[in-house]
């Protein structure tokens, strides 16, 4: 059992009632924000126990959650401006052209754009990759027949799921986790590889055959562009070279990555950078005396696209990051441990145990750390349980550890919650609630496979 027992107040109660009513909600397709509202102010009512300490935490909920999505905004907004930009000067479709040849149909599009984010994820992490494969290749899996919604889940199930999961070029995820194990991160690569393995074969191959004859687009849905239609005018010479600089200048920014082992904030930081300095060449080779204008209108565009997409987000955010380390910046020094972590030490500590529920226990308190849609978040803690449950049982730590990383990312890192898969979502310009929900059933089809999986390991 862990050394620290957990003591369950009102205040955790409240919040796990939040939780299911929110899941409920969800469920049922209607918008939450209303409900995380009303529980944000209950909470702050009964954890600081006034009604002006309830009306501060709505407010500094919201604003802390705004900030952790910041990076994704700006990142998304940048993004956006580039592709406007690039589809007024017709260089989308010079990009596009030569891809048209290698995705001949939405089912094969589908797995290119899937392994190409999959190879991305793994030497860059997913969230700077979502944007390089997102400017760069959206636009072809679109012409070749896919729908934006599947191809979000392509995007998403092997980058944030497969990639940041395993995650065996980086290290991050396992490192984390082996440290909290204490035990070596090689180890957690090794012996949970068939877990790894078999969570994303099967959480990727259920995921193409349940959905396969609703990727495409209906014919008549797949209108060709106005840039499609002037493909037999004279090229511009401004859509040429945006078309040869943008490719260009994101490969650079691969090298870079690379060679300086940038990763994470930074990496996304250049993708940014060079999407937003790109979208202003273009405009100025385009437009000249009109590009400070048009400059304006592009960033302008994107961030209102961003913040069209954002907006409920941040507010469902909010809720959930109560239950990680953000209550000690939401509501003061005093309270230490997120309430959902709580809870998952509670379970932990009373739930009986054999190494089929230990098993089982991993893989609900990966999941319950997750909800805050930061899928490391909740690793320490997933560690340390492999550590107390392997010895006690005299079962595999790196295989519990292993399983408690997968469902942590899986959940948090952005596959199961909206939350955490806003940019995939924002990328495709698919509602996150959609995707969450077309994610669900392949990702809980890899569960319980990997569950079985790892009852043979222990």
């Amino acid at each position: 059992m862990l050394e620290t027992a957990t003591v369950l107040t009102p205040l955790h109660y409240i919040y796990l009632v939040g939780v299911i009513v929110i899941l409920a909600v969800m469920i049922c397709r209607k918008d939450t924000p209303l409900v995380c509202i009303a529980f944000l102010f209950l909470l702050g009512l009964v954890g600081l126990g006034s009604v002006t300490g309830a009306i501060q935490v709505v407010f500094n909920s919201i604003l802390y959650a705004a900030i952790q999505f910041m990076e994704i905004i700006a990142t998304i907004a940048l993004v956006t401006a580039l592709s406007k930009c690039l589809a007024d000067l017709g260089s989308d479709y010079l990009l596009m052209r030569p891809m048209s040849k290698i995705m001949s149909t939405p089912s094969v599009t589908w797995w290119i754009l899937g392994i190409t984010m999959l190879l991305f994820s793994l030497f860059l992490w997913p969230s700077p990759s979502v944007a390089l494969v997102g400017a760069i290749m959206l636009p072809f899996a679109v012409k070749a027949g896919l729908k934006p919604l599947a191809a979000a889940m392509a995007m998403n199930l092997f980058g944030h799921g497969i990639a940041l999961s395993y995650d065996f070029v980086i290290q991050g995820a396992p490192a984390v986790s082996a440290g909290a194990a204490g035990i070596t991160t090689s180890s957690i690569l090794s012996e949970g590889r068939p877990l790894f393995i078999v969570m994303g074969a099967a959480t990727v191959a259920s995921a193409f055959f349940l959905n396969q004859k609703s990727m495409a687009e209906r014919p008549d849905v797949v209108a060709l562009s106005g840039n499609e239609v002037k493909r037999h005018a004279p090229v511009p010479k401004a859509a040429v070279i945006l078309a040869v600089l943008t490719p260009a200048a994101f490969i650079a920014d691969i090298i870079f990555m690379l060679l300086l082992d940038l990763k994470g904030g930074d990496a996304t930081s250049i993708v940014s950078g060079t999407a937003v300095l790109l979208m202003c060449v273009g405009a100025i080779l385009a437009f000249r005396k009109q590009a400070l204008e048009k400059v304006t209108d592009y960033v302008t565009d994107g961030f209102l696209f961003a913040i069209r997409i954002f907006a409920p987000v941040i507010v469902i955010g909010a809720f959930f990051f109560l239950g990680g380390e953000g209550i000690s910046t939401i509501m003061g020094g005093q309270f230490k441990t997120g309430i959902m972590n709580d809870w998952a030490i509670w379970l932990a500590n009373n739930a009986p145990l054999n190494k089929y529920m230990t098993a089982f226990i991993q893989m609900i308190v990966g999941g319950l750390t997750g909800l805050d849609g930061s899928g490391f978040s909740g690793l320490p803690l997933t560690g340390s349980l492999a550590h107390t449950f392997g010895s006690a049982m005299g079962v595999s730590v790196p295989v519990l550890a292993a399983l408690g990383q997968i469902t942590a990312i899986f959940v948090g890192g952005g596959t199961i919650v909206p939350w955490g898969l806003i940019p995939v979502a924002a990328i495709c310009n698919v509602n996150p609630l959609d995707l969450a929900r077309k994610n669900l059933l392949p990702v809980m089809i890899g569960f319980a496979c990997t569950f079985l999986t790892a009852c043979f390991l222990l």
